[in-house]
């Protein structure tokens, strides 16, 4: 029985945390969602719309995947829903197949995130969470940014009221200088006060509200609801004086009610078409997810489990596709938002999702005068603190190769798109990794005098004997750099005529894979007709259980030490002993 609780608490994280559920808890949960809401719904709308769906669409996507994240993750305060690049990706993928607006493009959102669903929740279930390891943080750094400005660039036409064609960056920005004149005044007045005042309220409206004397929560709730503020602003002054027929464009009429019932395509060509983009939404929205949870979670001592991550989130995603959604995952902002307003578990999510119910159901008259610009201002807003420029000052300064990597993925999502981008960066990241260690760093060794330690020839002062060679070879031997480590071995067995045994000190090894043994049963049998005898040296015990499986150390005339010092005094004897130099 004890067996069973424990595998329904392993797959159901609620029935552990659930069983603690008090009421103080209640409150906190409550009085975090209830923040979390007033900034989810601008968000929501806002996101949808730069997916190329209706804004209704966002309240769909940010109700079934809170609730069944709720069910699914480990993550206390990780607050799933639309986010800005994964919106970004969608409206990419689907955008070429179908127009924006259309039934069809509907359909082909809903088959995006139930492919992103399933994906996910195979990974999950077959604990494929290392793929994401692959996306290193240049290279996601470098994606986000980009993706960032992309997005600004096409949010900047809706709120500057241009009618600029194109997706790629360099075409907005082109398209916009040159239609220029044809600026709407109106929507560029309208668009460009309210992302001032966004922009003012991310910053100074919560001092100006702690200065009125307001306590600290108050404070920060209202503070999180300046979009809100924005929306309610700009829609009452386009229902007030008809800015419509002034030529403002609005949201218009958004379906009242809570989520329709959906289903995603089950034509097999289209799932083709998507699978990749939703393998590539897939990977970046569960980096994004991770990132976040095991930050938020690190702050509170606690901890979350990828795998389960993955089984949440696709949990979610499948949720969003039967409830007339797009692909979801968990927000940077907004879950950094419920862990300030001190949510406890996962059941703000849930509360969260109720909020955004009834927003669906009391709230969709008066949506329909929001400026279109009102949104795209809130866009970005919330884009732009994803741009982190510094980033390549840092990683110029610290690695060539981190830097390459991450400015093919900045220029290549600027220039060809997400999916470009992010596949350019990963197989540079993965060629240079290749390159690095097919290069391993080989260092001559010996012994600091006096001590255990033995250091590299070229960087200190050591003690060393002609007629022993010592190498620690600094990565683990494989089919790409096996061949370094004989030719480092025939040089310098060419240029030492004293030379009677080579000792491998092998501590940073951690594996050996097989082109790598027979490279080191070929080192051992030149060294031996030679008359040298090869010997092994603090070789790690995953290593040693896999060599003792073959027949290597049973041709090897040398021998295996347990640590490097014990070889150089059983084969070195004319060293001095410790202590014995200076």
């Amino acid at each position: 029985m004890r067996t069973l609780t424990r595998t329904l608490a392993a797959a159901l994280p609620i029935l552990d945390w659930g069983r603690r559920y008090d009421r103080q808890t209640l409150v906190q949960d409550g009085v975090a969602a209830a923040i979390v809401t007033l900034m989810l719904i601008p968000q929501s709308l806002a996101y949808a719309t730069l997916a190329g769906l209706p804004p209704e669409v966002g309240l769909y996507a940010s109700i079934a995947p809170l609730l069944l994240y709720a069910l699914f993750g480990t993550s206390r305060v990780l607050a799933v829903g639309p986010v800005a690049v994964v919106s970004l990706m969608t409206a990419t993928a689907i955008g070429s197949l179908a127009a924006t607006g259309t039934a069809h493009y509907a359909v082909l959102a809903l088959t995006l995130a139930f492919l992103s669903g399933l994906i996910l929740l195979a990974m999950g279930l077959l604990r494929l969470g290392f793929l994401a390891n692959f996306l290193s943080h240049p290279v996601m750094s470098g994606f986000i940014s980009a993706s960032a400005l992309l997005i600004t660039a096409a949010q900047l036409k809706t709120l500057l009221g241009l009618p600029v064609p194109g997706r790629d960056f360099t075409d907005i920005v082109w398209g916009m200088a040159q239609q220029l004149p044809q600026l709407h005044g109106l929507t560029a007045l309208l668009g460009g006060a309210t992302l001032a005042f966004l922009l003012w309220a991310r910053r100074g409206l919560r001092p100006l509200l702690l200065r009125a004397g307001l306590p600290h929560g108050l404070a920060d709730a209202l503070a999180r609801a300046g979009p809100v503020a924005g929306i309610a602003a700009t829609a009452w002054l386009a229902w007030q004086f008809d800015l419509q027929a002034q030529g403002l464009k609005l949201v218009g009429p958004v379906p009242q009610g809570l989520p329709p019932l959906t289903w995603p395509s089950w034509d097999l060509a289209l799932w083709q078409a998507l699978a990749l983009p939703a393998l590539l939404i897939s990977v970046v929205g569960f980096v994004e997810s991770v990132s976040v949870g095991q930050t938020l979670a690190a702050k509170r001592r606690q901890r979350i489990e990828p795998d389960r991550e993955l089984v949440a989130l696709g949990a979610s995603n499948l949720g969003a596709a039967f409830s007339g959604g797009f692909p979801v995952t968990g927000g940077f902002a907004r879950s950094v938002v419920n862990f300030d307003a001190g949510a406890q578990t996962p059941a703000a999510g849930a509360f969260t999702a109720v909020g955004i119910g009834l927003a669906a159901l009391l709230l969709t008259p008066v949506l329909r005068f929001v400026p279109q610009a009102t949104l795209a201002a809130t866009i970005v807003v919330a884009v732009l603190a994803l741009v982190d420029l510094s980033m390549f000052r840092r990683t110029w300064a610290y690695s060539k190769a981190d830097f390459a990597a991450l400015l093919a993925t900045f220029v290549g999502t600027l220039g060809w798109g997400v999916e470009a981008g992010l596949g350019a960066g990963v197989l540079l990241s993965l060629a240079m990794f290749l390159r690095r260690t097919s290069r391993p760093h080989i260092a001559e060794v010996g012994r600091v005098p006096g001590t255990e330690s033995f250091r590299n020839v070229l960087r200190h002062a050591v003690e060393s004997d002609p007629a022993l060679l010592s190498l620690r070879v600094d990565e683990s031997l494989y089919f790409a750099n096996a061949r370094a480590l004989e030719d480092r071995v025939n040089a310098e067995m060419a240029a030492r005529p004293l030379l009677r045994h080579v000792v491998l000190q092998c501590s940073a090894i951690n594996d050996i894979d097989t082109s790598a043994l027979e490279s080191l049963e070929a080192i051992d049998s030149r060294l031996r007709e030679a008359g040298v005898l090869l010997h092994l040296s603090e070789v790690k015990g995953p290593v040693m259980d896999r060599l003792q499986g073959t027949g290597f150390l049973a041709q090897l005339r040398g021998q295996v030490f347990l640590t490097h010092f014990q070889a150089v005094q059983a084969l070195a004897p004319g060293q001095p002993a410790l202590g014995g130099a200076g």
